[in-house]
């Protein structure tokens, strides 16, 4: 993993309101990479690895219908998701989706 990739996931997992990070290889499956903190781990963490890599795919696909042929290629670069409870930052890019979950109360 480079050196960049791995400085940020720990400056993330730092942070005293994240409550954790997923690490999803993209493709036909969405595998965790890597993940920290408590809600990521076991089947909870295959639950969230397979609804953000479908939240992903659903909002891109209605993208590309809404944009039409005139944004040709035009791509999600940061989705940010908020419930009652928590918040979710969704970074995709073309090898892998980044997922941190984090507590936004002040």
């Amino acid at each position: 993993m480079p050196a960049e990739l791995e400085q940020t996931l720990a400056l993330l997992s730092s942070h005293r309101s994240v409550l954790g990070y997923i690490l999803l290889s993209r493709g036909d499956h969405v595998s965790i990479i890597r993940h920290s903190g408590v809600v990521f781990e076991g089947e909870q963490g295959k639950k969230y690895a397979s609804v953000i890599g479908k939240m992903v795919e659903s909002v891109q696909a209605g993208l590309e219908e809404v944009s039409g042929s005139e944004n040709d290629g035009d791509q999600i670069r940061f989705m940010r998701i908020r419930t009652k409870r928590h918040e979710i930052m969704i970074s995709p890019d073309e090898r892998y989706l980044l997922a941190v979950l984090h507590d936004p109360a002040p």
